[in-house]
């Protein structure tokens, strides 16, 4: 059965009783027991939920894997996985990286004695020089955030194999529609599921999704233990969304390149950063391994006088911190997203005060481009002078 089907069916077949086509909302906690010794094979939420066993079998089928786990949030999902290591472990993780992770690795996980090294996870020379004996996963972002740096994932697990270490892949910018990472041979791939599977700004949700019975099983008592699981109702909303994800993911892929190219055209915008561009660095490894390309793209602004007054003049762009929504929402990386990261290491990377990141919408491209236009053309005439801000 094709993914469209798939999507749109989660969660329709499986309740027996009634034939309920969306499935319920099961808000219990508690589940009676037939006799001593026997289960219905629920026995409290924090382990398993009907409603989020369901969302949970889907994501494991979408992404080809063994098991799934839904969390509370996407960075719950990931302190989850991190719970895998020990004091004195060490990770390889992509370079350009979405602020949070840094911040969970570099202000908690190092507090437990788990170190980080940094690298561009293209140059496998330079992941063997920081190879250590205690080194036990590779974290990868591909696409990455902010930057849209293109990972060959199948060419890092590979690497990964060879070095019995695992590989984690943050799979959210582009979703099991468009590419399923551990069909390329990695072991865990993890979502903010907030983001273009649940596809509304409406739910804060994370998945795991593992390959392998051994690293399912230890997922399976992390995630009991930890606790940071999803609620029912946020279950549910996650199946919703996900229903429309193909057609979302084309609209967004279809947007995002308009506007892409539209702003490529434009004489006060330096440069654009999509994997949908042929210029794009990684846009052939991009093409070979996904199927298409996320609905977000970051471009910088040939002087920094234009960020403020583009934020503040667009009016169908929301200024918001988030992606992946129907709405299409601008953020500033710098100050919002990737905040904690340490200027020289953001700007080393290219995350400087003449980026920003546009997570576009589905909303018709004209219009968004019409709105971002009107905010350049206002941002350039406050720049030469010709109005007060």
């Amino acid at each position: 059965m094709k993914i469209e089907s798939r999507l749109a069916q989660i969660g329709s077949i499986q309740e027996p009783v009634t034939g309920a086509v969306s499935f319920p909302v099961y808000q219990a906690t508690a589940f009676r027991h037939p006799r001593l010794g026997e289960s219905t094979g629920f026995d409290y939420a924090r382990t398993k939920s009907p409603t989020r066993a369901v969302l949970e079998e889907a994501a494991a089928e979408l992404e080809s894997g063994d098991a799934a786990f839904a969390c509370s949030s996407g960075m719950a999902a990931l302190q989850t996985i991190f719970a895998l290591f020990s004091q004195g472990d060490h990770l390889i993780v992509s370079l350009d990286l979405y602020g949070g992770t840094y911040r969970l690795l570099e202000r908690i996980m190092s507090r437990f004695g788990v170190t980080t090294s940094y690298v561009d996870t293209n140059d496998i020379e330079a992941m063997d020089k920081l190879l250590q004996p205690n080194t036990k996963a590779v974290l990868i972002e591909t696409p990455t955030n902010p930057l849209m740096m293109i990972t060959d994932v199948e060419a890092v697990c590979t690497w990964a194999k060879a070095k019995g270490i695992l590989t984690i892949v943050d799979n959210t910018l582009l979703t099991p529609f468009f590419q399923r990472p551990l069909e390329l041979g990695a072991d865990i791939v993890i979502h903010s599921a907030t983001k273009y599977l649940g596809g509304h700004n409406d739910v804060l949700a994370g998945l795991i999704v593992t390959k392998g019975k051994e690293l399912s099983a230890e997922m399976a008592v992390l995630h009991n233990s930890i606790g940071a699981v999803l609620g029912p109702q946020d279950s549910w909303l996650l199946m919703r969304g996900m229903k429309t994800l193909a057609l979302r993911m084309e609209r967004h892929q279809y947007n995002a390149t308009r506007l892409a190219e539209y702003l490529q055209g434009h004489d006060a915008i330096a440069e654009v950063f999509y994997p949908a561009l042929p210029e794009h660095p990684g846009h052939d490894v991009q093409n070979r391994q996904s199927s298409g390309n996320t609905g977000i793209f970051s471009f910088k602004v040939k002087d920094a006088r234009y960020v403020e007054p583009i934020l503040r003049h667009i009016r169908l762009i929301a200024f918001a911190e988030s992606l992946g929504g129907v709405e299409s929402l601008m953020t500033y990386p710098a100050v919002q997203t990737h905040a904690d990261i340490p200027e020289e290491i953001r700007r080393a990377v290219g995350v400087d005060d003449r980026l920003l990141r546009f997570s576009v919408g589905i909303e018709h491209a004209d219009d968004l481009i019409a709105d971002l236009g009107q905010a350049l053309e206002a941002a350039r005439r406050e720049i030469a002078g010709e109005v007060t801000a």
